[in-house]
């Protein structure tokens, strides 16, 4: 039975969450044993794929932040089913029952959420960081700028982004000290962004680009990225969040940054590895045509947005023609509506191309895209067992273009030492 005056709806909620978070951490233990105990032979950490990095830091930001968001669901099940008060004020009424209680603290709850929240967000970008990288090392023809410094950035980003979650709780009654420790902190997290965004800009920089689709949404992640992440710098200034919090301006900096760029990362590692996976070519000429509708569309989106937040467009209102000060800006709310529609009708361009590739699409070589990474080595679609059984032994890293004294302008990580390397 739930508490007093509430629904058993909820009580199912919580219980979902926490299986979601189990499993998360399953899946998380499942990556990291796998990435540190089931490598190659000869591939060393410092060999690995960025793609193989992201993951293996989201793995860990999951196994780390989950268990919070658990205990957290568990404390809110005992408030509402065992009389405990975690989450819930002195004499809070519900549906004309007064539940006395000791006096617990809804900010609690905001606390242990956004502990969870801040890293989950970037469980939601890591990735897309990894693909951005693979895909513009081999589409530029060039070995990732500053490879170890891309793996530290990484990490970084990892970890300070469990330091930053206040930063969500300006408007909350947060001390002045506290708002403070936490904008410099957000502040701090720019740093290794900027490092991995100069990096795969010094990776473009005098590359042999080869503007494939994936291509395309991996430069489109990298703009994403920057444009959403720059005002996140804004927010992270106590005194404008307080103003700009309950605005558009958050909504749309976060889609951007968090929504949209990973969706990028998605469809770029799908037109990048789709011919791995079914032997066949995505359309190149439909591809590009869904990248350029989708990306004029998504900044058609969300620009106004941040210019709405900026003029005091109020979120979490259904509706807000009763603000007379709100009237101006209906004309931006209508071109967003008509772009989203836009926008959500360009991805069935994706969805035609999608089904039409994996029964019409060109038959896919082995390695079509002339990459070095390991999944390239074996047959498109790959048979059951991956390798057909072979030991794979790696001699380079993951991103080795234009070598001197190598036949071709790559080099597989499982070729043979090269004689001008010995």
């Amino acid at each position: 039975m739930a508490g007093p005056g509430l629904g058993s709806g909820q009580d199912l909620w919580i219980i979902s969450i926490a299986l979601f978070c189990i499993a998360s951490l399953l899946g998380a233990l499942n990556f990291i044993t796998t990435v540190l105990n089931m490598r190659a032979k000869g591939m060393s950490l410092m060999k690995m794929p960025l793609t193989v990095w992201t993951w293996f830091t989201t793995a860990i930001l999951a196994l780390l932040s989950f268990p919070v968001l658990l205990a957290a669901g568990i404390l809110l099940l005992l408030d509402r089913l065992g009389g405990t008060s975690f989450f819930i004020p002195a004499g809070l009424v519900v549906s004309d029952t007064v539940i006395e209680s000791s006096g617990g603290s809804p900010i609690l709850w905001q606390h242990l959420f956004w502990f969870f929240g801040h890293p989950e967000v970037y469980i939601a970008i890591l990735p897309g960081m990894g693909v951005a990288s693979q895909l513009l090392s081999t589409f530029a023809r060039k070995p990732i700028f500053g490879y170890h410094a891309m793996v530290v950035a990484v990490f970084a980003i990892g970890m300070l982004g469990f330091f930053v979650w206040g930063h969500h709780m300006f408007v909350s009654g947060l001390s002045p000290f506290s708002a403070l420790v936490f904008s410099i902190l957000t502040l701090a997290i720019g740093v290794p962004s900027a490092i991995k965004t100069f990096n795969w800009l010094g990776t473009l920089w005098g590359g042999k680009i080869r503007f494939t689709t994936a291509m395309l949404f991996a430069i489109g992640f990298v703009s994403l990225f920057v444009s959403g992440g720059i005002t996140g710098l804004f927010l992270g200034q106590t005194s404008v969040d307080v103003q700009l919090h309950d605005t558009y301006f958050p909504v749309a900096h976060f889609h951007m940054i968090m929504g949209v760029a990973a969706i990028f990362g998605i469809f770029g590692a799908t037109y990048y590895w789709f011919p791995k996976m079914f032997g066949r070519m995505l359309h190149e000429g439909l591809g590009k045509l869904h990248f350029w509708l989708t990306f004029i569309g998504v900044n058609a989106i969300f620009i106004p947005m941040h210019l709405m937040g900026i003029m005091g467009q109020l979120r979490r209102y259904a509706e807000s023609t009763e603000f007379k000060f709100m009237e101006p800006l209906q004309p931006y709310q209508e071109f967003v509506t008509i772009a989203a529609f836009v926008t959500a009708a360009a991805q069935l361009l994706f969805l035609v191309n999608f089904c039409w590739g994996m029964f019409k699409g060109k038959k896919a070589t082995e390695n079509p895209w002339e990459a070095t990474t390991l999944e390239w080595i074996t047959a498109s679609p790959p048979p059951h067992d991956n390798f057909g059984g072979r030991e794979l032994v790696v001699n380079h890293a993951a991103y080795e273009y234009g070598v001197p004294g190598a036949p071709r302008d790559y080099v597989m990580q499982t070729d043979p030492p090269l004689e001008s390397a010995k």
